[in-house]
């Protein structure tokens, strides 16, 4: 019998699971060996239906008594089959049998439910153990940490030593894990520590473990080295160094450190591809994105979920709705954020009813809408301004109770703003019951928007007071608040508050803000120069600021040199030459009025018509300057016409015009 289970053992070893299962089905006797070296080549071939079918076999042969490795391997199917009914029946025969005793088949019963999410159980089941070990420990604290609970997964390492268990590099390396996502930097520096000490450091997960840790900490340098000094790198590590290059925006780099993994022989998996479609994503580079779509196209990733969100994510930025679309409808499975994706995709367009429909399709057919797809359909009601069906996802969200969740709150209130409710927007700020730095800068962004100059500074010096940090979009609301206002020198207070005490680089938003308060400020030289100075390229968006403030203020020798610098980057931009013919023409120099306007026609440039919309009972209607032909334009204008002549006529004599109803 030990021979052939030895020759079985080794079918199953080598993938040969086919083979196997001949061989095993023509065994005359089958013991407890047998049967569980079958199951484990199902589970570790990922087939759970059949590891659930051959154990239930198992249990009902004469002759074959159960044993704590078959159990703790059936517990560990049940998590890959999601069959918690299952799970929870062998519990109760594992109590009764005394089986729940076993070190090895406790530790699995509480993998198995941690892994469900049932962390309260798996904790109960930890608690009830007679005997824990080092893998016992270990389940819990990865149950934890893959649950988002870091704090309680680094407590339970605190007990773990306290009872006199000596953890494993797996312990160290989860416990890292839940050190990055907390950027507990100074925990996580002890355990490098420990991983030196014991010898930890050089095995590829801790350091990988280490390296991300690091990174997320903030401290690149540090996870860059230790990436580095890897005698071994493999895929985990490559794709780590990676995934941190796009997070820090270095997507330059991160996609020069995918051609060395490629160049040493590495082969990328799912995560890789994801993170590196996300770099193309950054950078705006849709060839690039194109060509490793049909790469993963090639090696048959397409449909894993991670690479077909990115994909879907790397379109969506380069402006392919379409593409983005295509890949969504071509997708087997969805999770919930693929649904969010493609809502964000439509909503980020400017699709507001393609956003509308994914998000009922996802409420039909997908898993339940998450905070993110509710944001995602917000940010479209506050972009158009319709306020009837942003009222309406609000009290969806309110009647699902996701109404306290931070992307949800921002977004509430953004929408708000936007469509002219601030006190829409302060009633839900006010009422929430946890602040973060995202729902603060809305509402400081939405009294910026709103010229409420006082609050916005108001609430901007409040911030310490609840012990949140401004960052960089924070520093926007305020600064257009100053410019709306014309506090240039508050502005310049704040903006260089920003760098000296915040440690915040100005971006080139920034610097536009600053460039706008100038130009309202009315001191175009001090714009000027510092468009001109600024660390960025000057692109049209602050030289066409600096052309109006030159028009407001008849400063036609700046217009001059501002018009030059605008037509060198766009020749027939018809904004530019209008913009310099009025100001010409205010100033009384119809000569090179006219000479500006005999450009124009020289070079073809047409002014691009003006358009506007209305929203009524459901339905936008789009209105463009000089077009007639729309449907019921006759009455349209006739009515217009008719207001045109008679400035005092009253609603009574236009109501049987309209159709006007009570």
């Amino acid at each position: 019998m030990p021979e052939i289970n030895s020759r079985l053992k080794q079918l199953v070893k080598t993938g040969l699971l086919h083979e196997a299962r001949q061989m095993f089905d023509g065994m005359p006797h089958r013991d407890e060996i047998s049967w569980t070296t079958m199951i484990s080549g199902y589970v570790n071939a990922m087939n759970s239906n059949e590891a659930l079918l051959l154990f239930s076999k198992m249990w009902v042969s004469p002759g074959v008594s159960m044993d704590p490795f078959s159990l703790s391997i059936v517990l560990k199917v049940c998590a890959l089959d999601s069959n918690l009914n299952y799970g929870e029946s062998l519990h109760g025969y594992l109590v009764k049998s005394g089986f729940f005793n076993s070190v090895f088949v406790g530790s699995a019963l509480l993998d198995m439910y941690t892994k469900f999410g049932k962390i309260e159980q798996g904790i109960k089941v930890f608690d009830e153990m007679p005997m824990k070990n080092v893998v016992s420990w270990t389940a819990i604290i990865t149950g934890l940490v893959h649950g988002g609970f870091y704090k309680k997964g680094l407590a339970y390492l605190s007990e773990m030593r306290k009872s006199g268990v000596v953890y494993d590099s797996y312990t160290l390396a989860i416990v890292l894990k839940a050190c990055a996502y907390l950027g507990a930097l100074n925990f996580g520096r002890e355990i490098h520590a420990q991983t030196v000490k014991k010898g930890f450091n050089d095995t590829s997960f801790v350091a990988n473990s280490l390296s991300t840790m690091y990174n997320k900490c903030g401290k690149i340098d540090y996870g860059l080295r230790l990436f580095e000094n890897m005698s071994t790198r493999d895929v985990v590590s490559w794709t780590s160094i990676i995934t941190t290059y796009v997070q820090m925006g270095k997507e330059k780099n991160a996609i020069e450190a995918f051609i060395r993994m490629q160049e040493s022989g590495v082969s990328a998996n799912e995560f890789t591809f994801a993170a590196v479609i996300s770099g193309c994503a950054g950078l705006v580079r849709i060839s690039w994105g194109e060509q490793l779509h049909a790469h993963v196209l090639r090696i048959g990733l397409a449909d894993s979920l991670s690479v077909a969100n990115s994909l879907m994510a790397m379109y969506s930025k380069c402006g392919q709705i379409s593409s983005a679309s295509m890949v969504f409808h071509g997708m087997t499975r969805r999770d919930t954020i693929s649904w969010s994706t493609i809502i964000a995709v439509y909503s980020q367009g400017g699709f507001g009813e393609e956003a509308f429909e994914y998000l009922s399709w996802m409420r039909k057919e997908g898993p339940k809408p998450t905070q993110f797809a509710f944001a995602s359909v917000l940010s479209v009601c506050g972009n158009m301004a319709i306020l009837e069906q942003g009222r309406q996802v609000h009290a969806h969200v309110l009647s699902i109770g996701l109404e306290q969740e931070a992307m949800v709150q921002s977004a509430l209130i953004n929408m708000y703003s936007k469509c002219g409710c601030i006190k829409e927007a302060d009633r839900v700020f006010n009422e929430a019951l946890n602040y973060d730095i995202v729902s603060w800068t809305a509402m400081i962004n939405g009294y910026a928007e709103h010229g409420y100059i006082h609050e916005t500074i108001d609430l901007f010096e409040m911030l310490s007071k609840v012990h949140l940090k401004p960052d960089s979009v924070t520093f926007i609301g305020l600064l257009t608040a100053c410019s709306h206002a014309g506090l240039a020198d508050l502005g310049f207070h704040y903006f260089n508050l920003m760098s000296n005490e915040y440690q915040i680089s100005p971006s080139k938003e920034h610097y536009g803000c600053m460039i706008d308060l100038l130009c309202r400020a009315g001191r175009l030289t001090e714009a000027e120069h510092m468009i001109k100075t600024m660390p960025f390229h000057s692109d049209d968006v602050v030289w066409s600021t600096l052309l109006r403030a030159c028009r407001v203020h008849n400063d036609v020798d700046c217009a001059q040199r501002t018009a030059e610098k605008l037509l060198e980057m766009d020749p027939n931009c018809a904004g530019t030459h209008i913009t310099l013919a009025n100001i010409y023409s205010a100033k009384g120099k119809w000569r090179e009025a006219a000479d500006v306007r005999k450009m124009m026609r020289t070079k073809g440039v047409i002014k691009e018509p003006g358009w506007s919309w209305i929203k009524i009972k459901d339905r936008v209607s789009a209105f463009v300057a000089g077009e007639r032909s729309y449907p019921e334009g006759e009455e349209i204008y006739g009515i217009l016409d008719l207001l045109a002549s008679r400035v005092d006529i009253s609603v009574q004599e236009l109501g049987p015009l309209l159709d006007l109803e009570d």
